[in-house]
């Protein structure tokens, strides 16, 4: 839309257009607060986006964020959103050599089988067993901690008492994951498929006495009161689709194409000065929430910057002719790659890899995981593209940290690239390459990012797909009534490095719409307009 014209007030400025933002949008505009959407990019949407990356292919590919777990089913339901989410069939499959022979662990399709998969790569009963008390721990944490997301901050202690489990809370919140995993299973297999949820974005190891590793941990597993990651039907961009289009139908104003450059605030009425094509202006506000980084936010203020956290990934998305064919004949290929597929994860190879990152050089072996939405959602392909047989492949990749593409991003983003396949190549019965679609240029159809270019793609500082690392969810110094609180009383966070925040959860967006609400006394239960 063209820039605004001169000087212009709102009840709400929200800078940034990514899916916390048109939540928080979304929120106010059903109250009844004039709402401006400031979005830099020419569309909205921010991480969350779908696009087609591959010249002349119709692939509409969820080509940063990708799965859906922490989403509470409040909002889709408060903004009247129309988005649906799938479950996947199998929630993970691990390839492995053991005994000179290919083989796996397969976990779906129901306990039977699961179990049995467990005692043939185990040799026993003992792993499934510990497998169960130990996800059922966490799936009680799970009920307990994730309706607490949406209410006003709970402090340690209160948080505590909701659990009710001293030994959750010890493993979870007070140890190292690490040493719960070590103390629970004893296969090296089982223990690394554990710990991968302790490791996404986050460079750390098992026993980093910072614990970050336990708040990824945390988040990874709490998410809808069960864990599960759903894949979004239509892609990632059909939920920003239909939260942008929820945002106007109230009648907030999406302005793409806006850069935000400066906020003045005296802490009761605020000025948000923003750049287009056409040149400067200026919007006045009573509140300016920021869907974007901390660092962002401090920018903008004239505050004084945080040190970034590093980003630690490599994404990879993929286009396939069809599904490669395993090494392990036992399992079809549809189920291995409907779940997550996890590649050099075994326990002692995370942290070798963690090891080798942390010295400066790209881990000899690799892990990452990979999943095939097309599998459970084909909507994101054209329709001959399906009858085709085509498959995506999304690539997720650890201990991967900034530093180490900082000498040659495009160099050392090939480099890692052609290793991290290889390590797929070794469990699959025929080569990753023969498999993959080309575009209409004759280019095979793969595309890697990595921290650096998250960076400059997304301003995400240091790549960090969640802002800042990740925090725990009750209230500390400083953190506010809903974490969303900053040092200016009329500009609040509410973008993923929000107390709360990482993911694709549209909760600090709902955090800080309700308290600007409750701030003007109109407290949460005004919300759904």
């Amino acid at each position: 839309m063209p820039a605004h014209e001169g000087h212009r007030s709102y009840d709400v400025v929200v800078v940034g257009g990514g899916h916390n933002g048109l939540v928080a949008a979304a929120y106010l505009a059903r109250a009844g607060r004039s709402v401006l959407v400031l979005e830099r990019l020419e569309n909205t949407g921010g991480a969350a986006v779908s696009t087609r990356p591959f010249a002349g292919v119709d692939a509409r590919l969820s080509r940063y964020s990708y799965l859906v777990s922490l989403l509470p089913k409040k909002i889709v339901r408060d903004l009247g959103l129309d988005f649906r989410v799938r479950t996947r069939t199998v929630s993970s499959y691990t390839p492995v050599e053991r005994d000179g022979r290919p083989t796996g662990l397969l976990v779906g399709g129901g306990p039977r089988r699961t179990r049995e998969a467990f005692a043939r790569l185990t040799g026993g009963e003992r792993e499934y067993a510990a497998w169960q008390r130990f996800y059922d721990m966490t799936g009680r944490v799970a009920r307990d901690v994730f309706p607490t997301l949406t209410e006003p901050l709970p402090t340690r202690d209160e948080l505590r008492r909701r659990i009710d489990d001293e030994e959750a809370w010890r493993a979870l919140f007070e140890e190292p994951v690490g040493t719960a995993i070590e103390e629970r299973f004893t296969d090296d297999l089982v223990r690394g498929v554990v710990l991968t949820d302790a490791l996404i974005g986050t460079f750390a190891d098992a026993h980093d006495p910072s614990l970050k590793q336990n708040r990824c941990f945390l988040y990874h597993v709490i998410g809808g009161g069960t864990g599960a990651w759903d894949v979004p039907v239509g892609g990632m961009g059909a939920l920003t689709d239909t939260l942008a289009a929820a945002a106007r139908a109230a009648g907030a104003v999406i302005a793409t194409g806006h850069e935000a450059v400066r906020i003045d605030t005296d802490g009761r009425t605020a000025e948000v000065t923003y750049r287009t094509a056409d040149g400067e202006a200026v919007a006045a506000a009573r509140h300016v929430l920021v869907n974007a980084s901390p660092r962002d936010l401090a920018v903008l203020t004239g505050d004084r910057p945080p040190t970034p956290a590093e980003g630690a990934q490599l994404k990879v998305n993929m286009l396939l002719t069809r599904l490669p064919r395993l090494k392990d004949g036992s399992v079809d290929p549809r189920e291995a790659f409907a779940g997550t597929f996890h590649i050099a994860e075994g326990y002692e190879q995370l942290a070798t890899a963690h090891a080798q990152a942390a010295a400066g050089d790209l881990p000899a072996a690799p892990p990452s995981e990979i999943y095939c939405h097309s599998l459970t959602d084909p909507t994101i392909l054209g329709p001959d593209l399906v009858e085709a047989g085509y498959q995506t492949l999304t690539l997720f990749g650890l201990h991967t940290p900034a530093r180490l593409f900082e000498r040659d991003n495009d160099a050392v983003r090939e480099e890692l690239l052609k290793s991290t396949l290889a390590q797929l190549d070794a469990h699959l019965a025929e080569p990753l390459a023969d498999c993959l679609a080309t575009d209409a240029d004759g280019r095979p159809c793969i595309e890697a990012k990595t921290p650096l270019d998250l960076e400059r793609d997304l301003r995400l500082p240091g790549g960090n797909i969640f802002h800042r690392e990740l925090a725990w969810p009750y209230a500390q110094d400083g953190t506010g009534r809903w974490g969303v609180e900053t040092r200016h009383p009329n500009v609040l966070l509410c973008g993923a490095g929000a107390v709360r925040g990482g993911g694709v959860s549209g909760v600090p967006g709902h955090n800080a719409a309700m308290a600007v609400l409750e701030s003007a006394g109109q407290g949460p239960e005004a919300q759904a307009g």
